[in-house]
């Protein structure tokens, strides 16, 4: 399918999010510097990078848990930043999270009966359908069972809390969900089978991912197209095949040379990156990349390069193609 023709489910128009101290002298931190991408309807659009590059606030900024001090979002074309009351709230059911830690986003409190009632009740929908059935139902989809109702979070297995999570997120019908991190707090094995489901959710469905992951084999068994983002900003975006056949970024080709190549022992070497990530308070001028990279040209270190496209469907943000 044509660039062109693809539905664009959401935008996000030159985001900038920062957070400032308490303290006058406070510094500000950069967590989202100027991100430009598109989310296609129906896609999972991957997003991998170091921990503290702002891929998880980049994905609470794009269903309104944070405020973007700068930029937009749009979702099915409407602008996040114009609606209010009630428009907002509708828009929250077409826009849902899983969360990285299950057991900390379950109130323990509450059964997990009451934890899915619960969006239905935000939302005045019990008088107006079975919220019983429709309980049953999704817990049918994440693969869980009738006697996981009465239970409390404290009783379950990470892997049957994050279902819960995920259950919960499906439950009004959402249009896209963020992912973050959805499974980096499992164990090896329930990973696995975690992102089988959301895999046949989403064929099933019809939905639409934004998966965060510093799991670079996470992201390439999930993703349609793949971000990949450091200090703040994309870097790169291209189709998951595109990206591990070709990637012009020399961050991107640092990071998938991490990957460990099982049974490879004439694979590609490994490219270590010197020195540390900057501070997001404080991040250097030009190319926030410069300090690390070895293909450094004097136009990095005063001029941000743009994100624009190398080949069809390929994204680089670096001097060495911007000419």
């Amino acid at each position: 399918m044509a660039e062109a023709l693809k539905d664009v489910l959401m935008r996000a128009d030159h985001v900038k999010v920062s957070f400032k101290g308490k303290g006058r002298k406070s510094a500000v931190v950069k967590a989202v510097d100027d991100v430009s991408f598109d989310i296609y309807r129906g896609e999972t659009f991957g997003v991998v990078g170091e921990s503290g590059c702002g891929k998880s606030t980049l994905g609470r900024t794009l269903i309104g848990l944070l405020k973007p001090a700068e930029g937009h979002i749009y979702l099915d074309g409407t602008d996040l930043a114009q609606m209010r009351g009630a428009e907002w709230k509708q828009m929250r059911r077409k826009a849902q999270i899983i969360f990285q830690d299950p057991s900390a986003c379950l109130n323990p409190r509450r059964t997990i009966r009451q934890i899915l009632m619960e969006p239905f009740e935000i939302h005045q929908m019990t008088g107006k359908m079975d919220a019983d059935a429709r309980i049953m139902e999704l817990l049918n989809l994440v693969g869980l069972d009738a006697y996981h109702l009465s239970r409390y979070p404290h009783e379950l297995s990470g892997g049957q809390k994050q279902r819960i999570g995920i259950a919960r997120a499906l439950a009004l019908e959402p249009d896209i969900i963020i992912c973050d991190e959805a499974v980096s707090a499992l164990d090896v094995s329930v990973q696995a089978q975690v992102l089988n489901l959301l895999k046949e959710l989403k064929d099933k469905l019809g939905l639409t991912y934004f998966f965060i992951s510093h799991n670079l084999n996470v992201v390439y068994q999930v993703s349609d197209r793949v971000g990949v983002m450091y200090l703040g900003r994309i870097v790169e975006i291209a189709a998951y095949d595109q990206l591990y056949e070709k990637r012009y970024h020399p961050y991107t080709e640092a990071l998938l040379s991490a990957i460990p190549q099982v049974g490879q022992g004439n694979g590609q070497e490994r490219i270590r990156l010197m020195g540390e990530v900057p501070s997001p308070s404080n991040p250097p001028a030009g190319c926030h990349f410069h300090t690390r990279c070895q293909k450094t040209c004097d136009r990095c270190y005063i001029e941000a390069p743009e994100l624009r496209e190398v080949e069809k469907g390929h994204l680089v943000a670096c001097h060495l193609y911007n000419t």
